[in-house]
């Protein structure tokens, strides 16, 4: 297994990567908890408005879908019972 999957803090990845990282997870958590900062943190890290956009849909989107596919039970194997 690849650094990043196991850990992106320890992989090796550049600076702006490891900053968009840090948001997508900050999202992941508790979206209610991203200020202003983050995005400035974003922008200083080299991303412009349509970029934290287009991480932040992306990031929202596989979140949903996730949680979608949980719910259904896609991809798991049916238990007794069910």
């Amino acid at each position: 297994m690849e650094a990043l999957e196991r850990d992106y803090t320890t992989a090796p990845i550049t600076p702006p990567e490891r900053v968009m990282l840090d948001y997508v997870i900050k999202l992941t958590k508790d979206a209610t908890q991203v200020w202003k900062d983050d995005h400035e943190k974003l922008r200083a890290a080299g991303f412009d408005d349509r970029a934290i956009l287009q991480i932040t849909l992306i990031a929202a989107w596989f979140n949903y879908i996730n949680r979608v596919a949980d719910a259904l039970g896609v991809g798991r194997e049916p238990t007794a019972g069910a």
